[in-house]
């Protein structure tokens, strides 16, 4: 029988409330970027680097829930990982939060299975959520902002606008994965890398920040683990 993964307690921002979440679904999306031309473009880049493309565009890859982790030292199994900052959706109960995340992957795998890759390594999130409703359009998505370090050198910056938004996620996930109840968590996309290359670090700081409200980050450092 499969463990059901260990509740993660998270701070609600501004309330002094607390989320205690213990997801249902882990799902990533990916090349949800609004310009689809950039996608294809993208899409036939990493084709050229023997990246597999991907079943959907966006794409929907359902993981362990258990992948979630807020721990500040993650023990991965390959030298060769990196993550990504990503804006991240909590449903829980009819109710939505956002949150940081890092859409940490194994490089060399990804040539070979995007999903295999995905699910090799722990999905860092941010302890402290906003939350934002029942309703996700409530999200002033085109004012959000995000960016990412690795090893203290800038890695991603940019703005969420150029992804689409969560709502229209949710939509086309339960098309391509159908209806899904319960809780879920979505890390709904990243920004590209300031120079196109993916960097092997160990220290990792990714940051979302909302107009006029709190600026969400999470830290983390990566650990191979020993054999």
């Amino acid at each position: 029988m499969t463990e059901p993964p260990t509740p993660l307690t998270l701070k609600i921002a501004g309330t002094g409330g607390e989320l205690r979440l213990s997801a249902d679904r882990l799902v990533v999306a990916g090349y949800t970027a609004k310009d689809e031309a950039a996608v294809a473009e993208h899409i036939a880049e990493l084709a050229r680097i023997g990246v597999p493309p991907p079943p959907t565009v966006p794409a929907f890859y359902n993981l362990d829930p258990r992948l979630l982790t807020t721990d500040a030292v993650l023990e991965v199994t390959s030298p060769s990982t990196s993550g990504e900052v990503e804006p991240v959706v909590i449903r829980r109960g009819g109710r939505h939060f956002l949150a940081v995340g890092s859409d940490h992957t194994d490089r060399d795998l990804e040539r070979t299975d995007i999903a295999a890759s995905k699910a090799a390594c722990p999905k860092p999130l941010g302890s402290t959520v906003v939350e934002v409703g029942t309703d996700l359009s409530a999200v002033d998505w085109d004012h959000l902002s995000a960016d990412s370090t690795v090893d203290d050198q800038l890695y991603q910056e940019g703005s969420i606008a150029t992804l689409r938004q969560p709502a229209e996620l949710m939509q086309r996930m339960t098309a391509v994965l159908g209806e899904i109840t319960g809780d879920v968590v979505l890390f709904c996309g990243t920004l590209p890398l300031i120079d196109g290359t993916f960097v092997h670090g160990s220290s990792w700081r990714t940051r979302l920040h909302l107009p006029g409200g709190p600026t969400l980050t999470h830290a983390y450092e990566t650990k191979l683990r020993s054999v």
